[in-house]
């Protein structure tokens, strides 16, 4: 398989058009991909050794363990970027060092279903959140320093792709060979 495919094992994301509002019935399937992200990921995670935790999915990428922490770091900045979008006129905000934290010393002490339990929480509240929010809410946007104006349905889609982009990675360490047939 080629690098490409193991960095993106689902196809690299594409921020829709900030000209077209996504519709009602687009933003119903993300969310309901990221209600489903805590459980698949879990599934992904399930019966995975110390070894296969401790594997890196591709050569010179993380580790499985360091995924499974990165997905909800990386979800809890979602949720406060959308409260931001909601509760401010186009906020600025600030970008994170995802491999800095994925280095951590807390990514190897914390079992990685802390993790799991923080997602599923987290989850719990960006889909209530979700499901409350009109089509007005859903054109608010923030500032992104490196990314520009991102508007918040455009942020759904990403992070209704990004679950599903970190689940093929923990499948590509757990089960290679299916996981390569699915992909």
């Amino acid at each position: 398989m080629s690098d490409d495919k193991l960095k993106y094992p689902i196809g690299k994301f594409a921020f829709p058009s900030l000209e077209i509002a996504a519709q009602p019935a687009q933003r119903d399937l993300w969310i309901s991909e990221i209600a489903e992200t805590p459980a698949k990921l879990r599934a992904a995670a399930a019966g995975l050794s110390k070894a296969q935790l401790d594997t890196p999915y591709r050569p010179g990428g993380w580790t499985a363990r360091q995924v499974l922490h990165h997905v909800p770091e990386s979800h809890m900045n979602a949720y406060i970027r959308f409260k931001l979008g909601l509760t401010e006129h186009e906020p600025t905000v600030k970008p994170y060092d995802e491999a800095a934290w994925a280095k951590l010393a807390d990514i190897d002490k914390v079992p990685v279903e802390t993790s799991l339990d923080l997602l599923d929480s987290l989850h719990q509240r960006m889909v209530a959140l979700f499901r409350t929010m009109d089509d007005a809410q859903f054109l608010r946007s923030f500032v992104h320093p490196e990314l520009g104006k991102v508007r918040l349905d455009q942020n759904l889609a990403l992070y209704a792709w990004h679950g599903k982009h970190h689940i093929a990675h923990v499948l590509l360490v757990g089960q290679p060979l299916l996981a390569a047939s699915r992909l």
